[in-house]
């Protein structure tokens, strides 16, 4: 059984790095939008530090990270290790884009939520977020 809220579900959108491909990000923050999440994008270049004081003023239930840098094993572990010193310990980390399965298996071992290969179908990302949001920040 579905659990719902009674609030809109908040995402932050980021694309961290020299990582200047952002049309997945867009489309990604778009389908978000049009199931009924508020989403926030912060746009190119942001550092891991930019994007969690912004999930952090903006008061967001998930923060999605896009990436097609191959930074992936540095980018994913500093915004978690950023996370965790300022105890901004219930908020999904989840993210895609171009990412060796046996990377996204060491990057959820450290508490990073599922990541999403490119053709993974939005229903599948939408339901994702929206159960995880339903079970862990549910006020």
């Amino acid at each position: 059984m579905k659990k719902t809220l009674n609030r809109p579900i908040r995402v932050l959108v980021a694309k961290v790095g020299l990582d200047g491909h952002d049309r997945g990000a867009k489309v990604i923050a778009t389908s978000l939008r049009d199931a009924g999440m508020e989403v926030i994008y912060t746009g190119l270049r942001q550092t891991p530090e930019m994007v969690v004081n912004t999930a952090i003023q903006e008061d967001v239930d998930a923060i999605g990270i896009s990436i097609l840098s191959g930074a992936h094993m540095t980018v994913f572990p500093k915004v978690m290790d950023i996370m965790k010193q300022k105890q901004l310990n219930d908020v999904l980390v989840t993210g895609g884009g171009i990412i060796p399965e046996g990377d996204m298996r060491k990057l959820q071992e450290m508490g990073v939520g599922e990541l999403f290969a490119p053709g993974t179908a939005m229903k599948d990302i939408v339901e994702y977020i929206e159960n995880w949001v339903a079970e862990h920040r549910n006020f």
